[in-house]
C-alpha cells in the first residue's frame, strides 16, 4: 500500500520545496532576483521614463506656479521665488534619483525582514511531515478498506499541491509589482513638483513601502505556520486508518489555508497596519 501514501508524500514534498523557495526569495533583492536579468530590463525602461517624467515635471511645476500666483509681482518677490526654485529642486531630485531613493528604501525594509529571521533563529521554514502512525496504518489496510483512504489521499494531495502553487505565486507576484512601481517611479514622481498634484507622489512612496512591508508579513506567517507544523495534530492510534487520514489532512490542510490567505492578503494587513 505505499504507492497510496505516495499520493500524499509527493504533495506534501512539493509544498515544503515551495516554502524553502519562498523563504530564500524573500531574503532576495530585485537586483538579485533571478539571475538580475529583470532588473537590467528595469534599469533601462526606468531610464527612458525619467526622461518623460522630467518633461511632466516641468509641466507640473508651471501648473502649479499658476495655480498659486495670483499675478507676475508674487512670483518676483525673493521668499516666494525661492520656495517655488526649493520645490522644483527637490521635485527635480526625487524624479533623477527616484531609483537610488527606492533602492535604499527597499534595502530598510529587508533589513526589518532579516532581523525578524534572526530573531527567531530562523534558518529556513520547517518542513510538514506525515506521521509514522499514519504511513503504518495505511501500510497495514486491506483491499477494501484501502479504496477510501486512496480516495482521500488523492483528493488531499491534489488540495494541498494547488495551494502550494498559490503560495508561490503570490511571493513571486510582490517581486512583479516592486518590478513595475520602480520602472513606472518617475512618472507618479513627477507630479511632487505642484502642491495641487503632490498627493499622487505620496501616495505612490506609501504604496510601494507597504509592498516592501509585504516581504515582513509574509515571513512572520511562515514563521507562524511554522510552529503549528512543529505541533502535528494528535493522532488516535487505535482508530482506522481513514479516519486518522481525515483527522490529519483536515488539520494540516486548515493551517495551509490560513497561511495562504495570510499570504495573499498581506498587502491589506499592511495596509490596515499602517494606515497605507
Amino acid at each position: 500500500m505505499g504507492g497510496i501514501i505516495d499520493n500524499l508524500t509527493n504533495a506534501i514534498n512539493i509544498w515544503n520545496e515551495k516554502m524553502a523557495e519562498i523563504w530564500i526569495l524573500l531574503t532576495q533583492t530585485p537586483q538579485n532576483f533571478k539571475g538580475g536579468h529583470i532588473w537590467e530590463i528595469i534599469v533601462k525602461i526606468h531610464g527612458t521614463l525619467t526622461a518623460i517624467g522630467l518633461a511632466l515635471l516641468v509641466l507640473f511645476f508651471v501648473i502649479g506656479m499658476v495655480r498659486t500666483c495670483t499675478n507676475l509681482t508674487e512670483i518676483k518677490r525673493p521668499e516666494h521665488a525661492l520656495r517655488l526654485f526649493l520645490r522644483f529642486a527637490i521635485a527635480r531630485g526625487i524624479v533623477v534619483y527616484g531609483m537610488t531613493i527606492m533602492t535604499k528604501v527597499f534595502e530598510i525594509i529587508q533589513g526589518i525582514t532579516s532581523k525578524i529571521m534572526s530573531t527567531v533563529s530562523a534558518g529556513g521554514a520547517t518542513t510538514t511531515t506525515i506521521p509514522e502512525e499514519i504511513i503504518k496504518a495505511v501500510e497495514d489496510c486491506g483491499f477494501l478498506e484501502s479504496i477510501p483512504v486512496w480516495a482521500v489521499t488523492l483528493l488531499g494531495g491534489i488540495f494541498i499541491t494547488i495551494l502550494s502553487f498559490i503560495l508561490i505565486l503570490t511571493v513571486y507576484g510582490r517581486f512583479f509589482k516592486l518590478y513595475m512601481y520602480t520602472a513606472i517611479s518617475p512618472i507618479p514622481l513627477s507630479t511632487s513638483a505642484s502642491e495641487n498634484t503632490q498627493s499622487v507622489a505620496l501616495t505612490f512612496i506609501k504604496s510601494y513601502i507597504g509592498v516592501c512591508l509585504e516581504g515582513a508579513i509574509i515571513v512572520l506567517a511562515c514563521i507562524i505556520f511554522s510552529q503549528f507544523v512543529a505541533s502535528p495534530p494528535v493522532i488516535d492510534s487505535s482508530s482506522s486508518a481513514i479516519s486518522m487520514l481525515w483527522t490529519y489532512i483536515g488539520e494540516t490542510i486548515f493551517n495551509m489555508l490560513v497561511l495562504v490567505g495570510t499570504v495573499k492578503m498581506s498587502d491589506r494587513v499592511v495596509k490596515d497596519m499602517m494606515g497605507l
